[in-house]
């Protein structure tokens, strides 16, 4: 009648059939017997035992109030009268509330953190272990020491897991505008409505958080609104892909084709369309005739390659997929994904490991194609005037290949390529307008396919503008 705790299964998935078998075998077995398991996501984990568990996920909860109210249910009324000092409750809470903040960044995606952190509740009692500590040993006389606090939280406690420099100014910044003797007044708010309770027991600060708001803007976070519709549309794709992916995979449909015959279709469709493959002896007769050793040839020569992975990878596909069809070939699991992801309008796996991101297959297909003209046109008619930068797999290594090609031509004047800077230039010019290359005394390239997010462009005065109300 005892429970069972096996924890990190993931470590032993051999055990778990032994485990199930000795379960399932068992004549005679106590009703107040438990087994209960803990596992990270395993795709061997034994499927007929997770089908007849009970599932439970202990996920972070979403919004302020939720986050608040989780922290402040395992608060004690010892903990909360754990100091004398009129400093630690509120110190308490907007500790509290730094934790949701960072944790409620995250599902914005990199709008809310460029890189996402995994903050967690050790990071929430190191950083009230430290406060508590820290007002313990304060001199009445000289008060607290806010610059130590503020570096503790924004540089340690939680900007210890932080690893790209605007995400750690950004935690500075909650420190520096959170944090101090201001933090005290009456007119002091984290956000116009999210103020710092008072009171006594943990029940008066649980009846406040209580009263605010079950959603919150992302102001509350220092975002944009606008922030809130990349959520919401990330949360309804993820959503309807889930949904997409559950649905039944019967070989065939009422009234209509079967999955398999559409499929065929997609697959005879895309092959017709898919432009043939490089000849490697022509790339390279025609790199020699533009010059091998030049940074943008090597550059354009190390995206033909890419793009020809991608190619022979779609045609093997395609092709195996009409095969394992027909039944000539049996049908593997990746070939299943790619029949799922297609017969869905979806990217398959195999294709999306070595390509782009898209919204659907038929935009990423459309979008191979077009990158294939570019690098096919620029091999064989030579060096186009403009450049489409977002049709590259790697548009960082195109920089890197104009900085150095500018820095050779300017050798003569002593330029160095370790002090040559990017400069942008919105021109007024559309690309059907360009004709030529930038003039020689400007250097550069002409480039387009860039786009603006949160924001336009005011063409006739050549400056940013709002690109939509705030909602």
């Amino acid at each position: 009648g005892g429970w069972l705790l096996l924890q990190n299964c993931h470590l032993g998935l051999e055990f778990l059939n032994e485990l199930m078998d000795t379960i399932t075998t068992k004549e005679s077995m106590s009703e107040d017997f438990r087994t209960w398991i803990t596992t990270e996501a395993h795709p061997e984990f034994p499927i007929n035992l997770l089908q007849t568990s009970i599932k439970f996920t202990n996920e972070p909860p979403q919004g302020v109030k939720a986050g608040l109210k989780r922290t402040y249910s395992s608060v004690t009324q010892d903990l909360l009268e754990v100091s004398k000092m009129p400093q630690w409750k509120p110190l308490l809470y907007a500790v509290a509330f730094l934790h949701t903040t960072v944790q409620e960044r995250r599902k914005f995606g990199p709008l809310g953190w460029n890189i996402p952190y995994e903050f967690n509740q050790a990071d929430l009692a190191a950083s009230v272990q430290f406060v508590q500590n820290h007002l313990n040993d304060v001199d009445n006389k000289h008060g607290v020491n806010w610059s130590c606090v503020r570096y503790m939280l924004g540089e340690v406690q939680y900007g210890g897991r932080v690893t790209d420099d605007l995400d750690k100014a950004l935690l500075n910044t909650y420190a520096r505008v959170w944090f101090g003797e201001h933090m005290f007044s009456e007119k002091f708010c984290f956000y116009k409505g999210y103020v710092i309770p008072k009171g006594n027991t943990v029940e008066d600060y649980l009846q406040y958080i209580e009263q605010l708001p079950v959603v919150d803007t992302p102001e509350v976070f220092g975002l944009h609104p606008n922030a809130d519709i990349t959520y919401q549309t990330s949360l309804a794709d993820e959503t309807f892909s889930t949904i997409v992916s559950i649905q039944p995979k019967d070989s065939s449909t009422r009234g209509g084709e079967t999955r398999e015959a559409v499929v065929q279709r997609l697959a005879d469709e895309m092959l017709e369309k898919l432009p043939p493959d490089y000849n490697p002896h022509e790339v390279k007769a025609r790199l020699q005739k533009m010059g091998t050793i030049q940074p943008i040839n090597i550059f354009l020569r190390q995206e033909i390659d890419r793009m020809q992975l991608v190619i022979s990878r779609v045609r093997t596909t395609l092709t195996d997929l009409k095969l394992a069809i027909d039944g000539t070939v049996i049908m593997s699991e990746e070939l299943q994904d790619a029949l799922d992801n297609i017969y869905d309008a979806r990217i398959p796996k195999l294709w999306f490991r070595i390509s782009w991101e898209s919204t659907t297959l038929g935009f990423w297909f459309t979008e191979l194609l077009e990158r294939n003209q570019q690098f096919s046109s620029w091999l064989q008619d030579g060096r186009p005037n403009q450049f489409w930068m977002t049709g590259f797999f790697n548009p960082q290594g195109f920089l890197t290949a104009m900085r150095q090609e500018t820095t050779r031509m300017n050798l003569a004047k002593g330029w160095e390529l370790d002090s040559v800077v990017l400069c942008s230039e919105v021109t007024k010019m559309m690309k059907e307008d360009v004709v030529g290359p930038p003039p020689a005394d400007i250097g550069g390239v002409y480039i387009h396919g860039l786009f603006l997010e949160g924001a336009g462009w005011d063409r006739r005065n050549s400056k940013l503008v709002e690109s939509a109300p705030k909602v």
